[in-house]
């Protein structure tokens, strides 16, 4: 069996990686897998480029993109045809679509002559415009007067109805066997949304629980330069300061913190923008940039008390499968999928969307307990081994796979 996928990346940002893990996992069972992507940045004979995109289409987009169109340009989509990881692919998995370097135009040729199944990172496939709607809803009746024309991926004029539009035009005459979701919240989406004559299934990502496992927490912690006598809290994203993640609002829990809990912890960050948080909260602050390591990050979930995941939008959340491999409870808002990997009393704490007094209550709840935070950890690590292994995730896209070439 040989399977193409088609994503905006190999390994760049959150959902590159989950796939990415899924292509590993594939290689390890015996399936050729390959990939075509916009940004690479691995060596490998099985990752390729798209065809890139050519003059004509920087032209059409000095006209689609003012018009409220960010993809449509891209006449270079239908080249993938002629490629030769395409014509030996016996089926097609798209990804990430979105970014300005695929047409989804293209996806009834596309899929023409071979199975397809789409799994969905965000929301884009299913609005007008946008990765995620917060609680806007007009993408259940055919968008138009857009509340967030200048969320990801920001648009210059409200075309929405009309691409939300094109898009259901797409998909009824595309070959797509299954939609992929990974959470019960974004199933539940497809399933009310124009991709709803297609099969639902829900497939949460995995990882290697080898690779992310609890590590002694006091050696992690002198590895990493912390006193072993703090309690850590950590907070991981790529841009700390993205106002999705929740960036302002973690700002807003730990200065609201009870003083005698700021004296004795310390806060260590991934990604970029954390330097806004140690010079916001009075609080000691690591952070640790981007790390792009298995190993690194493990040592740094091992070393927190807690993980926090302030998100205001979110599909599952990669970061806090992680810190629950790594036997790190989480300290979340009860948004989108989150709920799957955050269950209160067995991996962590939820607190209602933007509430800060009751995510306060969590952290303090959980720092103060340690029993509790303990029973916590273990359960954290029984789930992840349980539900969410590499192993599993990639069997579960197999049995997939099969299904929709036997159709």
């Amino acid at each position: 069996m040989k399977v193409l996928r088609i994503n905006q990346s190999d390994i760049s940002g959150g959902a590159a990686i989950a796939v990415y893990r899924l292509h590993q996992g594939l290689l390890a069972q015996g399936i050729d897998s390959r990939f075509l992507v916009n940004w690479v940045k691995t060596s490998s004979v099985r990752v390729n480029t798209i065809p890139p995109k050519g003059r004509l289409d920087y032209q059409l987009l000095r006209i689609t993109r003012p018009l409220g169109f960010n993809d449509i340009h891209v006449t270079s989509t239908f080249e993938i045809l002629k490629h030769p990881f395409y014509q030996e692919a016996d089926i097609l998995h798209f990804h990430n679509l979105h970014g300005g370097y695929f047409n989804y135009l293209a996806l009834p040729s596309l899929t023409q002559n071979k199975p397809s199944i789409l799994t969905l990172h965000d929301m884009w496939a299913i609005t007008g415009h946008c990765a995620y709607s917060f609680e806007c809803e007009r993408w259940k009746i055919g968008c138009g007067q857009c509340p967030y024309p200048d969320t990801y991926p920001a648009i210059k004029r409200d075309s929405t109805r009309w691409e939300w539009k094109l898009k259901r035009w797409v998909y009824n005459r595309s070959n797509l066997q299954a939609v992929v979701t990974t959470s019960r919240w974004h199933a539940k989406q497809a399933q009310e949304s124009i991709l709803n004559h297609v099969r639902v299934h829900r497939i949460p990502p995995g990882l290697d629980t080898q690779a992310y496992q609890p590590l002694d927490p006091e050696q992690c912690r002198v590895i990493l330069g912390i006193p072993t006598d703090k309690k850590v809290l950590m907070f991981a994203a790529a841009k700390l300061n993205d106002p999705r993640k929740g960036g302002d609002l973690l700002i807003k829990v730990l200065q609201n913190l009870p003083k005698s809990l700021k004296t004795e912890t310390m806060i260590l960050t991934l990604g970029t923008g954390g330097e806004t948080v140690a010079e916001t909260v009075g609080i000691p602050t690591l952070n640790l940039g981007f790390v792009g390591s298995d190993r690194l990050k493990s040592v740094a979930y091992s070393a927190a008390d807690l993980f926090l995941f302030p998100t205001r939008a979110e599909n599952l959340g990669l970061v806090a499968q992680e810190a629950m491999a790594c036997g790190t409870p989480t300290v979340s808002f009860k948004v989108g999928g989150v709920p799957d990997l955050v269950r209160p009393g067995i991996t962590g704490y939820l607190a209602e969307p933007e509430d800060v007094v009751d995510y306060c209550k969590g952290i303090v709840l959980l720092l103060e307990d340690q029993t509790l935070r303990e029973n916590l950890s273990r359960q954290c690590r029984q789930v992840a081994l349980e539900e969410y292994g590499i192993e599993v995730y990639a069997q579960r896209y197999i049995e997939l796979y099969r299904h929709a070439l036997a159709k």
